[in-house]
């Protein structure tokens, strides 16, 4: 059953002739901002765990504990992704993606305020499920409002600048972690003060994201760029349910599986590295709190123009096709993450400059996983396309990349913990590369 709150606008009359294009270009740039800044938002609220696990491992806490009360992020997210992804479909965008932040925010709120919510593991893993679920709510609903607002031959450049809000949300949360201790000298400041600046966000996000074109009495995009959609028909266009949806456009799709399966690879190499780099960078390479609160903000924000430039090759160079770049970026992934690990202690500006390369490029992969998501259903499918690689990319490579790898780090060190990495770029590799003819046919 559908909530009201979320209930999709009727379409209104359209608008006169003249003013069709000027209103179309201001509220695609419009829409584009508020899905941008929301989901940015979402980062903020997403890894302030992996800021505090340092201060978490010197209260007594091991790492494969913590690991397992942070896969309970990648855990309900994999899964709300995918849930949430068919909800959003049928869903209201405008609504959807402010109430997932300002929840998610919520459970960071009370982490950082009562004493007992990191009091153990168990209550811990909890709340980072509770997080992750409406974390779920961020990704289908922005998805959901690129393909009824941008057409297909401008996805591959629009999402990969939206894929960096990813890195601006992300990136942030260092330099927020260390205000935060600053101003209110505690480090459980890591989850409520970066979460204020979320709710704050989820507002202005409500303010400027609309569902659909049709909703502010627009023609559909298909109609407005005088592109034909291949998958759509009159009987599309009329809401297919959940069902439907899954059985006709994702369960048999078999170029869909193999990007899932690559997803769960490129994820375990980017939360593998990213999730573990503030304790990595403190015990292997004896780096300060501040200093891996700048690695990670360097991290992040070097996959801005990675990520541009990924998204700029697909469209440009390779046509619209997405796994040649994905193919090119984790071969050099693997060089890069060899590196970092190689790397001996007492050789800052190496372990920095291999942190931003992985940064740099991991992101165009994530990024462009999620396009070819999209380019492979019809926009009615969108969310649950996306949420369907979403959930093999988070229950199968970040669940992996948090619990496994704080276990085999505890277990056989950090040499441990790179072998898998290692071995997940040269499978994510292996997974795309299946796909390199049959995208061609979509």
């Amino acid at each position: 059953m559908k909530l009201t709150l979320f209930k999709q606008p009727e379409p209104k009359p359209l608008l006169p002739e003249s003013k069709i294009d000027p209103t179309y270009k201001r509220l695609r740039l419009q829409v584009f901002l508020g899905i941008f800044i929301g989901y940015a938002g979402y980062y903020l609220v997403r890894k302030n765990f992996s800021m505090a696990m340092p201060d978490l491992v010197a209260q007594g806490f091991s790492k494969g504990d913590l690991g397992f009360a942070l896969s309970g992020v990648s855990i309900a997210y994999g899964i709300s992704k995918f849930l949430m992804g068919n909800v959003s479909d049928r869903s209201n965008a405008r609504y959807f993606l402010p109430t997932g932040l300002v929840l998610s925010a919520l459970c960071m709120i009370i982490m950082g305020v009562f004493p007992f919510a990191t009091s153990s593991i168990t209550i811990m893993f909890i709340l980072l499920f509770l997080n992750g679920w409406f974390q779920g709510m961020g990704w289908p609903p922005c998805g959901r409002v690129v393909v009824h607002w941008f057409s297909k031959k401008e996805r591959g450049v629009k999402m990969s600048i939206w894929n960096v809000a990813h890195n601006v949300g992300g990136g942030l949360v260092g330099p927020l972690s260390i205000l935060g201790v600053m101003i209110f000298s505690s480090w459980k400041s890591n989850f409520y003060f970066p979460a204020l600046v979320a709710i704050l966000i989820a507002f202005i996000a409500f303010l400027l994201v609309r569902d659909t074109p049709q909703s502010c009495g627009l023609p559909s995009i298909e109609d407005y760029s005088g592109e034909k959609a291949i998958h759509e028909t009159k009987t599309e266009e009329s809401k297919p349910g959940a069902k439907e949806l899954f059985l006709k456009y994702i369960l048999f799709n078999k170029v869909l599986w193999y990007i899932s399966f690559a997803n769960v690879f490129i994820y375990l190499v980017r939360y593998g590295v990213l999730d573990w780099a503030p304790t990595y960078l403190k015990e292997a390479k004896g780096f300060s709190m501040d200093e891996s609160g700048w690695a990670y903000f360097s991290y992040e924000y070097a996959g801005i123009p990675g990520t541009l430039l990924c998204g700029w090759i697909s469209d440009k160079i390779f046509k619209g096709r997405r796994a040649p770049a994905t193919v090119i970026y984790m071969l050099l992934v693997l060089i890069a993450v060899l590196v970092y690990w190689k790397n001996p202690a007492g050789h800052p500006i190496v372990d920095m400059l291999s942190l931003v390369a992985i940064g740099f490029l991991i992101y165009g992969p994530v990024m462009l996983i999620g396009v070819q998501a999209l380019d492979l259903v019809p926009k009615q499918a969108a969310g649950t396309s996306a949420g369907f690689t979403g959930l093999f990319g988070y229950l199968g490579g970040a669940v992996f990349a948090n619990i496994a790898v704080g276990h085999v780090v505890d277990k056989w060190g950090w040499d441990g913990g790179f072998m898998m990495l290692v071995a997940a770029c040269v499978l994510s590799i292996a997974f795309v590369a299946l796909t390199w003819n049959a995208e061609k046919k979509y």
